[in-house]
């Protein structure tokens, strides 16, 4: 064989080698792991900006996509998820796509974020006097050191700092706020829930991408409509979790725009680099 052979031969298997390379990194990717940059303090002092965590994707199954021609202003998601080890349990760590964009659920790719799992389908969550309460788990969620911090800092002094105190679904009718909230029934699939205006203030998004319809009420005469149509009762068709950052005096997360639908869930963080 002639050198010019060799070196062919050398040059195809080479690049060969690399293509396979960079396929099973990016399979492990797809299927197995990620990770992902902390971009904000969140989640402090448990996580902190710049820390680089390693989300397993194995535990609840790695999302697969169905369409990949994506939008920088908003899709709807479309995937399926591989059969995984186990559900999100309660503090679980995840990362997760920014589920609101413009009032309304829907997909951006890349856009994530980093929280801990407070609330999971088919519980009640409340925040009572800055500290989570779960009516489905007994022990402490998130840290209750920063949530007695919290509890402890003046309201003038948060809102000195730029901190909002109003929460979710920031409506008179529902007065939430970041230290006083709840309790909120966290949907799963299957639920059927009857509709009063206040439900329809509390779910409207939730309602909204399930139904794709525009979700208004009159509370006159206490009813709810779904593109100006009465409707009574609702049967969920997606699970929904509540994510809090552990730094919860200063965290954008579930407490100011509602839930996020499991499919938006990437994976569960499994370590810090």
């Amino acid at each position: 064989m002639s050198i010019a052979n060799k070196i062919y031969n050398y040059s195809v298997n080479g690049i060969i080698s690399v293509a396979l390379i960079y396929g099973l990194w990016l399979l492990m990717r797809v299927c197995v792991f990620d990770y992902f940059t902390i971009p904000t303090e969140s989640m402090y002092p448990t996580l902190k900006p710049g820390d680089k965590v390693i989300v397993n994707k194995l535990l609840m199954g790695a999302r697969i996509y169905k369409d990949f021609n994506f939008s920088t202003h908003g899709q709807r998601l479309e995937s399926f998820r591989l059969k995984g080890i186990r559900p999100v349990k309660h503090n679980d760590i995840v990362v997760f796509n920014i589920p609101i964009h413009n009032d309304s659920i829907c997909f951006i790719i890349n856009k994530n974020m980093c929280k801990r799992v407070v609330a999971i389908p088919g519980d009640s969550l409340s925040v009572v006097d800055g500290f989570y309460k779960n009516n489905n788990y007994s022990k402490v969620l998130g840290l209750e050191k920063m949530q007695k911090k919290l509890i402890e800092t003046p309201d003038s002094i948060m809102q000195g700092m730029g901190i909002v105190l109003d929460a979710y679904p920031f409506n008179g009718n529902v007065p939430w706020k970041i230290k006083q909230f709840g309790p909120m029934y966290i949907p799963r699939i299957g639920d059927v829930i009857n509709l009063a205006p206040n439900d329809a203030v509390i779910y409207k998004r939730m309602l909204e991408w399930e139904l794709g319809k525009k979700i208004t009420w009159d509370r006159q005469r206490n009813e709810v409509y779904a593109d100006g149509k009465l409707i009574k009762r609702h049967i969920f068709k997606h699970n929904y979790y509540f994510c809090a950052g552990d730094n919860v005096c200063n965290s954008d997360d579930s407490r100011y725009w509602g839930l996020v639908p499991e499919e938006y869930i990437i994976g569960i963080v499994v370590k810090t680099l």
